[in-house]
C-alpha cells in the first residue's frame, strides 16, 4: 500500500532533516544514482504517531553495497563494521544505511544483500507490522505492505511473518515493552506465538535494553508485566514476581488486591513522578516493581490480621536475584537494594516523630546510592498503588510523605547525606592512615550524628576519651 503523507507530516519529516544537512545531501546523491533511499523502522513509526522522531535509519533500495560505499566515502569516512550485513555509518552521523537483506535464523546467521527486493519482502522481517513501513525521502509516499498503519490506529501489534518472528526470541520482549510503551494489544496469532516460542539464551544486554524502554518511555510500564502474566509465563520468566500473584493482603491498608496488583500500580505511579533524571527514573521504576518482592515469604496472619513483618529486609536478595538477570549494572542494582531496604522508613519517621539523628542515619546508610528524595518518590509510589476501583494508580495528595521530605530538607540530609566534620588529616598528628583511623573517624562521625556536635576538635577529644576508657579496662 502506497499513501502520500499528510502536509502536516511532511512538514514534520522536513524539519527533522533540517537538522541533518548533510542527511539531506546524500539522499539527492542516492537519488541521482539510481537508488531509492527509504525511511524505515522507528521513525516512521513515531512520526506516523506525532512521537517526536530521534533516531533515522534509511534504507536503500536498487544500489548494490559498492555503490552505496562509493557515495557515502564521497562525503565523509565510511564505517565498515556493518559491511556483512549489509548496514553502513558516516562516522559524522549516528544514522545506519543499509541494503534489504534476508537473514538465516541462528546465533550466526548468513546474510544475503539483496538491492533490488521488493518491499513486501524487505519488510516482512521486520518484528511487528507497526515497524514494517517506509517513507520514500523523494516523495514522501508512506510504503505499507502490511497495514501498519491501520493496526497504529487500531492499537494492534501483529507480526508480518510468523515463521520469521519466532526466528528472534528478543522479540517477545520487544512485545512486551510496545504494549506498555504504546498500550498497544497484540492480536490472537502474535499472543499464541509469544505463549509458546521458545525465549531462552538471550543475552542480558538486549533485556536490559527493553527493560529500559518500557521503564523509560511507558506511561503504564505495568501493562507490559501483566501481558506476560496473561501468557501464563510470569513464574517462569521472573518467579520473583510470580510468587506475588495470589499473596494476599490486609485489606484495610491494601484494598486494590494482591501483592501483584499493588506492585503493578506502583510500578506506574512511579512512572507518572516528575523526575528528569533517566537513571534515578529507571531506579525508581525497578524499586517499584521490587520494593514487596519479600511479601510472598513473610506474610502471616496476627490475631486475625494479615502481617508482612520484615518483607522489606527479605525482599533484598529477591531483588538482587532477578535484577541480576535483567541487568549488569551493578549501581543500579545496589540502589535498587537500598531502597527496597529501607522503603517503609518515609511513613515510620513521621509517625514515630523521628528525630534529627535519625534522619541523618538514614541518609548516610543511603549514600552514595540512593537519595532522601529518591526514598520519598518510592513511598508516593508504594502509597498511591492501592487504588481498589481500577488497575490505575491513585493520584492523591500524601501530606505525611510531604512532611518526610521538608524534615530531610530542614535537617539538610535531602538530597546528599551529612559530611563528616572530622577528615583524616584532622587526625594526623595522633595516628598514621590505616585501620585505626578508619574506625576513629566512624566513631567521629557517629557522634556528630547523635549529637549534632561538629568542632572538629571537641570530635577528636571525645574518641580520644572513649579510646582511653577503653584502654583503662
Amino acid at each position: 500500500m502506497h499513501t502520500k503523507l499528510s502536509s502536516t507530516q511532511q512538514q514534520t519529516l522536513q524539519h527533522v532533516l533540517d537538522g541533518y544537512p548533510l542527511v539531506r545531501t546524500i539522499i539527492q546523491h542516492i537519488h541521482a544514482t539510481g537508488g531509492q533511499p527509504l525511511l524505515v523502522g522507528g521513525a516512521v513509526r513515531d512520526l506516523l504517531l506525532d512521537i517526536p522522531v530521534k533516531d533515522l535509519d534509511i534504507e536503500i533500495h536498487h544500489l548494490d553495497l559498492q555503490q552505496l560505499e562509493d557515495i557515502l566515502r564521497s562525503h565523509g569516512p565510511v564505517s565498515l563494521v556493518g559491511k556483512s550485513f549489509g548496514v553502513l555509518r558516516l562516522h559524522t552521523l549516528d544514522i545506519d544505511w543499509s541494503l534489504p537483506r534476508t537473514d538465516s535464523s541462528g546465533r550466526k546467521p548468513e546474510v544475503c544483500i539483496d538491492p533490488n527486493m521488493n518491499m513486501h519482502d524487505a519488510f516482512r522481517r521486520r518484528d511487528l507490522t507497526i515497524n514494517a513501513m517506509g517513507i520514500d525521502l523523494i516523495t514522501y509516499e508512506l510504503i505499507d505492505p502490511f497495514n501498519g498503519l491501520d493496526d497504529l490506529k487500531n492499537k494492534i501489534l501483529r507480526a508480518p511473518d510468523t515463521a520469521l518472528f519466532i526466528e528472534d526470541p528478543l522479540r517477545f520482549y520487544r512485545v512486551m515493552q510496545f504494549i506498555g510503551r504504546f498500550e498497544m494489544t497484540p492480536d490472537q496469532t502474535l499472543h499464541h506465538l509469544c505463549k509458546t516460542m521458545n525465549v531462552t539464551h538471550i543475552s542480558r544486554e538486549r533485556i536490559e535494553v527493553e527493560f529500559e524502554k518500557l521503564f523509560l518511555k511507558s506511561k503504564r510500564p505495568s501493562l507490559g508485566i501483566r501481558w506476560v502474566h496473561s501468557l501464563g509465563r510470569l513464574h517462569e520468566l521472573f518467579p520473583e514476581l510470580g510468587a506475588l500473584v495470589g499473596t494476599a493482603q490486609e485489606a484495610d491498608w491494601h484494598p486494590e488486591g494482591d501483592v501483584f496488583e499493588h506492585s503493578m500500580q506502583a510500578v506506574d505511579a512511579a512512572a507518572a513522578l516528575n523526575i528528569e533524571d533517566k537513571f534515578t527514573r529507571l531506579i525508581l521504576a525497578y524499586a517499584a516493581l521490587c520494593h514487596d518482592l519479600g511479601k510472598p515469604y513473610t506474610t502471616q496472619i496476627i490475631k486475625g490480621k494479615l502481617k508482612s513483618h520484615g518483607h522489606d529486609q527479605a525482599g533484598v536478595p529477591l531483588t538482587k536475584s532477578l535484577l541480576h538477570r535483567i541487568t549488569h549494572n551493578n549501581d543500579l542494582i545496589t540502589a535498587v537494594c537500598k531502597l527496597v531496604k529501607h522503603h517503609m522508613a518515609p511513613g515510620l519517621f513521621v509517625k514515630e516523630g523521628a528525630k534529627p539523628p535519625a534522619y541523618k542515619r538514614l541518609a548516610t546508610k543511603l549514600s552514595p546510592d540512593v537519595t532522601m528524595i529518591m526514598l520519598a518518590d518510592l513511598a508516593y509510589a508504594d502509597i498511591r498503588g492501592r487504588n481498589p476501583e481500577s488497575h490505575e494508580p491513585l493520584t492523591i495528595p500524601l501530606p505525611h510523605i510531604d512532611e518526610f521530605v521538608q524534615r530531610a530538607q530542614e535537617f539538610g540530609v535531602d538530597t546528599h547525606s551529612e559530611e563528616p566534620a572530622l577528615l583524616g588529616r584532622d587526625i594526623m598528628d595522633i595516628m598514621q592512615p590505616g585501620p585505626k583511623m578508619g574506625d576513629f573517624l566512624r566513631r567521629a562521625y557517629e557522634i556528630q550524628i547523635d549529637e549534632g556536635i561538629k568542632d572538629k576538635e571537641i570530635l577528636k577529644q571525645r574518641v580520644i576519651e572513649e579510646i582511653n576508657k577503653i584502654s583503662q579496662n
